[in-house]
């Protein structure tokens, strides 16, 4: 990672809570607009979003559910072997899982972790410890007892929201969930779609501002290692585009319109699924693209997303879209007016 994205966070601009225990809507979180051919920055309110937005624009939408996928669980039964927190990262296509083993107690990855162990859940479930993963060593491949949508209602019913330092209280897990939300499978929340109400959705729908909906199942952010964060490692998420949405990018494009991403997610599966023309194509698999500055956008022309943290393999996606200065200058600003970080924080539009 270049030096343009080693800055300094103040701690007090990290989101503690949801906006709406903060006293406003969801909606009414910050917006800080950046126009991609000037580099010209505005600042205004969320709800405020479609004085930037045109008819025929198509804003695409990640209409993933977020799991609570912080499972508590212990080795060989609580008596006898070390309890853990299982922080579920990916399901696999043979229907195993990727997941982040962290100890209670002591060195997080300290606990003995071992190929062949079992780990006892509650409600008599149970996962067997496969392998390391080859690509991140961090994470581990689980076998659990039961598969399909019985084990996704157990997820519902045992897990929790994962949760990081930053945030104040475990939060309950609606407040991890966009409103247009549908299918089970993300480990955190595709937060850029966050702030969208039912009410301005609707709003920009009569204003003839188009929606289309992907979904790609979220990974985990970090993988508690500082180490192994800054590497980022290319993570490998699954994703599902419909031949309608296919549709309505391309007839977008084709009629003048802007195809504005909403999420970096969405950045990732478009862009796996257009072809060297930008035309994007029906599309179902696991994605390990990486989107850098040297990557050419095919699909996508603008992006709403949330603000990043120093290093975060985000800001090199961002940089397909402006240069490292142009972000940069963005950022120094969002902090000296105080913006607010992570899932819970304001919002930067690229148009």
């Amino acid at each position: 990672m270049g030096a343009p994205f080693a800055f300094t966070l103040p701690a007090e601009l990290s989101a503690k809570e949801p906006p709406e225990r903060r006293g406003i809507r969801r909606d009414q979180v910050r917006l800080l607009v950046i126009e991609r051919a000037t580099g010209k920055i505005e600042h205004t309110r969320f709800d405020k979003i479609d004085s930037y937005l045109r008819q025929k624009d198509l804003l695409v939408f990640n209409s993933s559910r977020t799991l609570p996928a912080s499972l508590r669980g212990c080795s060989c039964g609580a008596r006898h072997g070390p309890c853990m927190e299982v922080r579920l990262a990916e399901h696999l296509p043979d229907d195993s899982w990727l997941a982040l083993l962290l100890c209670e107690q002591g060195d997080p990855f300290g606990c003995g972790l071992r190929e062949g162990m079992q780990i006892e859940f509650a409600e008599g479930l149970t996962a067997a410890v496969l392998a390391r993963d080859a690509n991140i060593p961090r994470l581990w491949k689980l076998h659990f007892s039961i598969s399909g949508t019985q084990l996704v209602d157990l997820i519902y019913r045992l897990g929790k929201p994962i949760r990081y330092e930053y945030v104040s209280a475990p939060w309950d897990l609606d407040y991890y969930q966009t409103v247009y939300a549908k299918e089970p499978g993300s480990a955190e929340m595709p937060s850029a779609g966050r702030a969208f109400t039912w009410k301005l959705l609707l709003d920009l729908k009569r204003r003839g501002i188009e929606s289309a909906y992907i979904i790609l199942h979220t990974g985990l952010s970090s993988y508690m290692d500082d180490e192994l964060d800054r590497a980022h490692p290319a993570s490998e998420e699954e994703y599902f585009i419909s031949q309608i949405t296919a549709e309505k990018v391309n007839s977008a494009r084709e009629n003048g319109g802007r195809v504005i991403a909403v999420g970096t997610t969405v950045v990732r599966a478009l862009e796996s699924a257009a072809d060297s023309d930008g035309c994007v194509h029906e599309k179902q698999g696991y994605t390990r693209l990486t989107i850098d500055s040297q990557h050419r956008l095919k699909a996508v022309d603008g992006l709403l997303t949330g603000l990043h943290e120093p290093e975060a393999s985000h800001l090199d996606l961002l940089s397909a879209f402006l240069s490292a200065e142009r972000i940069r200058a963005a950022y120094e600003e969002a902090i000296a007016r105080k913006y607010l970080w992570h899932e819970f924080g304001d919002l930067n539009l690229i148009l």
